[in-house]
């Protein structure tokens, strides 16, 4: 427990990061998704 206390800010900011890329690659699976009906679309 005493790690976590002083350590609080690196475990939030681990977490954010966490979330963040998340979205990110969340983003990025969307966009590959999109470019494809995309190029259905125009065939």
């Amino acid at each position: 427990m005493d790690f976590l206390s002083q350590n609080a800010i690196y475990i939030v900011l681990i977490i954010a990061l966490i979330v963040w890329g998340g979205v990110f690659g969340y983003l990025y699976v969307l966009d590959k998704r999109l470019q494809s009906i995309e190029k259905e679309m125009k065939k």
